[in-house]
Order: C-alpha cells, then sequence, then structure tokens
C-alpha cells in the first residue's frame, strides 16, 4: 500500500511552503525569520495592549494562522504535520510580541501533552525574560465519558477563545481579565467529532482504517482513535447522535445544555466533506438543537480547524450570554474568521413568498379558432413521428452524448399527446406556441428543453389570430431561431440542431415574399434544407454541446438534435400535404367551404403553419 497522494512539491518542505503562501496571499500577515511563527505585519498596533499567541500542529489549516488579524491572534507558531511546535520558535514568538509593546502575552494551547510541554517551556523561559505571560488550555472534547489522566482534548472549539479573547484584547483589557473571561467561557464549550474516512501525514499510509460504509464517532484531530464505530447514517440520525452524546449528563465531558439557552455552533470541515454535505449537516444541527429548545444564536460552517483530507464533521457549541454574544460578534480582519451575520439564527424568518405568478399557458382555457383542426393535426403528427423515432435518436446520442435524445424528444410529444386529449387547440397560433413552450420547459427537462422552450416563447410574439400569414409564420421561425443562437452560444456549423434549423427558416424566410400558390414549395424546400442539414452534422466537428467533448474521430453519426428538428418540420410537411390531398392547401380549403366563406379566406392566407 502506497502513502497517498498530495498536491505538494516534497514532503520536507511542505509546512514551510504552506506558510510561505498562507503569508503571501495575506497583506496583513508577515513570517518571523527563521522560524515556522507567522505574526501580524501591524505589530505596532499592539503596544500596550495584549498579545495573543497560539500555534500546534501543521494539517489542520487554516488553524492556527489564519486567526491572526486585529480583533483574534497576534502570533501563531507552526510545528510539523501534526507535531507540537519547538519551545524555541514559540519564545521567538513571545519576545517578538514582547518587543512591539505589547503589555502581556496570552498563550492559547490545546490540550496535547507536547503542546502543554513546550508552550509551557517557553512561557516559563519567557517569564525570565520579564515577559509577563498566561496560559489558557483550551480541553473541551465531549468523546470520552471518563477521561484519562491526560483530560480532554482540545479541539475547534479552541477558535471561539481566540474570538473571544481577541476582541477583550482588542478593547485593551488586561491578562487578568481576558483569562478570567475564557476560562468562564470555556466552561460551556463542547466539542465533537465524525469521521468518514482516516486522513495521512504527508509520506505516510492512512493514520487508521475505516472500512466501507462505517464511520468513527468521537475522533481526534489527529487521526486518533474515537469512541465507537457504526454504520454510517443519514445526516439527521449522525447528528442527533452526536449532539446526545456531547449533552448526556452521565458522561463526565457532557456540556451541560437545557431548554432556553442560548448557543452558538461552529460545524466543522474536518477537511474533506463537499459543501453540499456541509450545508446538509449544518441544517440538521440547527433543527437537532432547536427541536430540544435550545436558542441557535450564531451558526459558522465551514473548515476552521481540519485533519489534512479527512471526510469528517465536528460540532463544537458555545453556550453564550449577550456579553459572549458581543464578543463574538466584534469585528476581526483574520483572513479565515467567516462575515457572519449577527442576527439571532433562531426564530428568523427565512422563506421569502414568491410572487404570484401568471397562470401557465398550458392550464388556462382556449377558444378554438379556423386555424386550430389544422394545428391539431400538425401536433398529433408531429407527437408520432417524435415517438417513432425514440431509440433512432437514443441510438444517435449515444455515439456524442448520454444517449437520452429520444426519450427527451418522448417526454415533450407524450406532454403534448395528453394536453390535446383533454384541451381545445387556441384559435391564435401565438398562444399555441406559448403552450407548446410551457410543456417542453416543464416536461421536456435538459438543455433541448431549455433550447425548444426558448425557440417557441421567442416565435410566440409574432403569430396572432389576426396575424397569422406565411410571412408572419416565417418571421416567428426566424425570431425563434435567433433566440436559440443568442441564448445558447450556438451557430450553423457547430453540430447541433441549428445545423438543421437555420438552413431550413432561411428558406421558410422566402414565404415573406412567396405567392400563395407558391408557399407548398417554399415549405418543401425548406424540409428538405432540414434533412441536408442534419446529415451534413455528419461530417462537422462538435463546437457546442456534449459532443464538443468528445474525441471528433468518435463522433461519425448525425447529430442527433438535428434529425429530430428535421423529422419534425417532416412531419409537419406531412400533416399539410395530407389536409390538401397532395395539392395545394389553400385551394384544398377553399374546396371543402367555398370561395366566399370567411373560415377560406383565413385558411388561404394561413395555409403554412
Amino acid at each position: 500500500m502506497e502513502p497517498k497522494k498530495k498536491l505538494i512539491n516534497s514532503v520536507d518542505s511542505c509546512v514551510d511552503e504552506a506558510l510561505w503562501g498562507l503569508v503571501r496571499a495575506s497583506g496583513g500577515l508577515s513570517l518571523l525569520k527563521g522560524h515556522r511563527v507567522v505574526l501580524r505585519s501591524d505589530l505596532d498596533n499592539l503596544r500596550g495592549r495584549v498579545a495573543l499567541l497560539s500555534g500546534g500542529g501543521s494539517g489542520h489549516e487554516p488553524a492556527h494562522g489564519g486567526y491572526l488579524g486585529a480583533g483574534m491572534l497576534s502570533a501563531a507558531v507552526a510545528g510539523g504535520v501534526f507535531a507540537s511546535p519547538p519551545p524555541a520558535s514559540i519564545l521567538a514568538a513571545i519576545l517578538s510580541l514582547h518587543a512591539a509593546g505589547a503589555s502581556g502575552v496570552l498563550l492559547i494551547v490545546k490540550n496535547y501533552t507536547g503542546d502543554r510541554l513546550n508552550f509551557g517551556l517557553a512561557a516559563e523561559q519567557a517569564r525570565n525574560h520579564g515577559v509577563a505571560v498566561d496560559t489558557v488550555i483550551v480541553a473541551e472534547d465531549c468523546a470520552f465519558d471518563q477521561p484519562g489522566k491526560a483530560g480532554r482534548r482540545g479541539l475547534c472549539g479552541t477558535i471561539f477563545v481566540h474570538k473571544l479573547a481577541g476582541a477583550l484584547a482588542e478593547e485593551g483589557a488586561s491578562l487578568e481579565r481576558i483569562v478570567s473571561k475564557a476560562t468562564e467561557v470555556l466552561r460551556g464549550v463542547g466539542t465533537l467529532g465524525v469521521s468518514l474516512s482516516p486522513c495521512s501525514v504527508p509520506g505516510s499510509l492512512p493514520s487508521f482504517e475505516l472500512p466501507p460504509g462505517v464511520m468513527e464517532l468521537g475522533l481526534g484531530i489527529h487521526g486518533e482513535p474515537g469512541i465507537k464505530r457504526s454504520k454510517v447514517a443519514s445526516a439527521d440520525e449522525v447528528v442527533k447522535t452526536m449532539i446526545d452524546h456531547m449533552t448526556d449528563p452521565g458522561g463526565q465531558s457532557h456540556l451541560p445544555l437545557k431548554p432556553g439557552d442560548s448557543v452558538v455552533v461552529c460545524v466543522n470541515n474536518l477537511g474533506a466533506l463537499s459543501c453540499l454535505e456541509m450545508a446538509v449537516v449544518t441544517g440538521a444541527a440547527i433543527a437537532c438543537l432547536e427541536g430540544r429548545g435550545v436558542v441557535v444564536a450564531r451558526v459558522m460552517s465551514g473548515s476552521f480547524m481540519t485533519s489534512l483530507e479527512m471526510a469528517g464533521v465536528s460540532l463544537s457549541l458555545m453556550r453564550a450570554d449577550q456579553e459572549t454574544l458581543r464578543l463574538f460578534d466584534a469585528r476581526t480582519s483574520a483572513p479565515a474568521w467567516p462575515n457572519l451575520s449577527s442576527a439571532r439564527v433562531s426564530g428568523r424568518d427565512c422563506v421569502t413568498v414568491a410572487q404570484p405568478a401568471s397562470g401557465r399557458p398550458q392550464d388556462a382555457a382556449h377558444a378554438a379558432g379556423p386555424l386550430s383542426p389544422v394545428m391539431r393535426a400538425a401536433l398529433e403528427r408531429v407527437c408520432s413521428t417524435l415517438l417513432e423515432k425514440r431509440d433512432r435518436l437514443n441510438a444517435l446520442d449515444r455515439a456524442a452524448g448520454d444517449g437520452d435524445c429520444g426519450d427527451t424528444h418522448a417526454q415533450a410529444a407524450g406532454a403534448i399527446r395528453e394536453w390535446l386529449q383533454h384541451h381545445v387547440v387556441p384559435g391564435c397560433p401565438g398562444r399555441l406556441l406559448a403552450v407548446l413552450a410551457g410543456l417542453v420547459q416543464d416536461k421536456m427537462g435538459g438543455s433541448s428543453g431549455a433550447l425548444y422552450s426558448l425557440f417557441l416563447t421567442a416565435a410566440a410574439g409574432h403569430v396572432t389570430e389576426e396575424q397569422s400569414n406565411a410571412a408572419a409564420w416565417a418571421c416567428a421561425m426566424h425570431a425563434g431561431t435567433q433566440a436559440m443562437r443568442r441564448y445558447g452560444g450556438a451557430d450553423p456549423g457547430d453540430r447541433t440542431m441549428l445545423d438543421a434549423l437555420c438552413p431550413a427558416v432561411d428558406e421558410l424566410m422566402k414565404l415573406t415574399t412567396a405567392p400563395p400558390g407558391g408557399q407548398m414549395a417554399v415549405l418543401q424546400a425548406a424540409v428538405q434544407k432540414a434533412a441536408s442539414g442534419a446529415e451534413s452534422t455528419r461530417n462537422l466537428t462538435a463546437r457546442a454541446g456534449r459532443a464538443s467533448y468528445i474525441a471528433a474521430e468518435r463522433v461519425t453519426l448525425p447529430d442527433p438534435g438535428a434529425v429530430a428538428v428535421a423529422s419534425v418540420l417532416r412531419a409537419v410537411l406531412d400533416s399539410l400535404e395530407r389536409g390538401a390531398g397532395g395539392g395545394d392547401v389553400g385551394e384544398q380549403i377553399e374546396a371543402d367551404v367555398g370561395p366566399g366563406s370567411t373560415v377560406a379566406q383565413h385558411h388561404r392566407q394561413n395555409a403554412v403553419v
């Protein structure tokens, strides 16, 4: 088994390069030469104030260097990955803060033996240099019911101390006052973690193994074993298990929490959970706490104290009175501290009522008109054609896409067929196009649904019951095509449905000048242009759509979208030719209803749909 790959330059230099990257990217930070110490670059502003120093092993980023800034830490000391920093570097940081004029230095230390020893030794050495130093030990882990002699571990709740102590220091509070407040707050802080995977130190094997489908509860941030393993459950169940354990009075490490208590919640990504998972867990944590009658005052969710690439999350809770919330809300320039709202989470109305939309065209009642039978027949023919060609379109799509082109067109055809069974086809062509746009938008899905809906929506405004002659239909088709090009970003030659549609529409524009007797010939030519355009895509290189990601030599069949468009236009032509009995549509209608009829005149003007 080989060590897990890391995106680093070398195992030996990764910590130093990470610190360098941090300070280069943050204008308010600098490195202390010769040490793995990050300092605020505005140390002069510490004069007369208490300085805050924290740190620990690397691999927990953004802790601790990301929490440097006005209102938080003054310096941070980094050790190797998961290794306590050396006393010499800690002392160098303390002396740098003292030299900047700090009135005292507070060390915020997580409760691990190495950190306590090394920070403690540096503190004693600093006192010998005349520096006023004090220490706050953070030990808020709620995992163990009966902690051993080493005590509870220091986890992500440490950043609460960074924030509150930093706010007090910024206000000019004394070292004694800051230590007192931090100690008081820590009595109401608890943290528990759960992991779905181990992590691995660069150059090493994973720190532990987890079988597939198993999670570990109560592990430490260095991959230390937790208290129990169980099957991976839902986010709601995992969060409930965590909060149940954290607040169980039977455990010596529990966090006392009762209904009515106000808390700050930190949902901490241990390294590799997706933002989507984190949002789900965050929502579950808020709901679980509110379900117990706890008031959620603030929530922070993100990566605050990680464990390299561990896929897991920790929950930190801090009981918070108004003074604690005031300090928590105080401004800070620390780059890793989130920009949080100071509004209380619980009780906030977080749902905005949508403005009532106008009714969907497909749900409205419509009045039939002289063109309704012609348009119904054309739609029925189109639906039959698309359903017949479902397998063929899917097969074409499998060569360059996900193989569902036929399915999506069949879904649209099915939706239109169902609508036709229960509705009157409106006499206004524009209203029918709006109905079709709504149907394909709702039922077709994907990019094809959006493109067809764009086409139909843009075309709808160009044909009305009063203006629906051949020229109007041609202009409507042109407007729809232009909308597809404008929003879809494709052009003829890109191997899309436009390679069939655009040549056909260009031909249809001749309807604006064609005599009534020549309209059918124009339509027939347009259908032929669509078929030729679809066939031409066989030799085109895809520059848009999913096929553009496939090697050109693997795409040798016609584009399925173009074939679908050509099939739709052919179906419309077939319907009109059937209605005309093989002759001119206008002549056939006149024969049926008489030359002087208003219906005949209307149909003669609008013979091409």
